[in-house]
């Protein structure tokens, strides 16, 4: 393939410290920090491969992609903001990297139960209003152990698998639900998403958002957990309907929830998760951390070159 040209349409969405190399990814790469929607087809005039991080590429900017791109590389594992069906049409090979951040969001994932198991957001929060009292009294806030507690685990794929291995080393009881089930193995049970819901006490999504998975946590399913219990999302915020989210909370029905993932990034201003007590919100930094995001460029690099080189890894098209 003579043309080697590479299109990175918005860099800064990885790169936002400026301490990332992209010029790997071919000789004649292009990067741009950020691309409006009416600003990607004149970038891409002439490019063979386009890269992307969660930039909408919809079916009707696809059709009118120039014939020289071939490629289109999701620098992330979800790839639901690439209209699949019309790069397919249009002869569009569409690759993704997958398991590149798997233990950080796992880790991220983890990080969230400790800090709620702990109520470490109103304990950081009372600091930062000077109360003291945690200090100077009892400690004022509910503090529990997560080893001897269930958690339920959405999912089970590369990062499904890395929070349970960890569960697992902090003996906690691990279920599971996918659309797949395996076998049980020691200390990890498959069990219907019902079954899961009403048993965990601390509930973790790892599934890709998908039309089938759209809101896969509302209002009905909410409704199945325990009053003690904490959802978690490190995946994609959609896999949850929002709204019934925060009047679940309201109401005190479920304990609280860690959201590394929103249902609109950056969530609104005034969404009232910013300032709930039980809710930790983290701006989708699982991926974000030096080491992943340096690893990512990687695969990205690899993604590309072996298309190149007529035999195309990580294709999802």
């Amino acid at each position: 393939m003579d043309n080697r040209k590479v299109v990175v349409l918005n860099a800064g969405k990885m790169n936002y410290d400026g301490l990332l190399d992209f010029s790997s990814l071919s000789p004649e790469t292009v990067v741009y920090d950020d691309s409006k929607a009416d600003q990607i087809l004149e970038r891409i005039e002439g490019a063979t491969a386009v890269v992307t991080k969660e930039l909408p590429v919809p079916a009707e900017m696809i059709a009118r992609f120039p014939d020289s791109v071939k490629l289109i590389c999701e620098a992330g594992t979800g790839y639901n903001n690439i209209a699949i069906e019309a790069a397919r049409k249009k002869g569009i090979t569409v690759c993704n990297v997958p398991a590149y951040s798997s233990q950080r969001v796992a880790h991220t994932a983890i990080m969230l139960m400790l800090n709620l198991s702990s109520t470490m957001q109103t304990q950081i929060g009372m600091l930062a209003k000077g109360d003291r009292s945690n200090f100077t009294k009892y400690l004022q806030v509910p503090h529990v152990e997560l080893n001897g507690k269930t958690i339920g685990v959405i999912g089970c794929g590369n990062i499904g698998r890395q929070v349970i291995k960890v569960a697992q080393a902090m003996e906690m009881k691990v279920l599971c639900y996918t659309r797949t089930p395996g076998a049980d193995e020691e200390n990890l049970h498959f069990v219907s998403l019902e079954e899961l819901l009403k048993e965990s006490d601390y509930v973790s999504l790892h599934c890709p958002l998908s039309d089938a998975t759209r809101h896969l946590i509302n209002e009905e399913t909410l409704a199945l957990m325990k009053p003690t219990a904490f959802l978690i999302n490190t995946s994609r915020g959609a896999l949850i309907d929002e709204q019934a989210l925060i009047r679940t909370l309201k109401a005190g029905k479920i304990a609280g929830a860690g959201l590394d993932v929103q249902e609109t990034e950056p969530p609104a201003e005034d969404n009232p998760l910013y300032t709930m007590s039980n809710v930790i919100m983290t701006p989708h930094m699982g991926w974000k951390g030096l080491e992943t995001r340096q690893r990512l460029v990687g695969v990205v690099e690899n993604d590309i070159k072996s298309f190149f080189k007529g035999s195309p890894i990580n294709v999802v098209s």
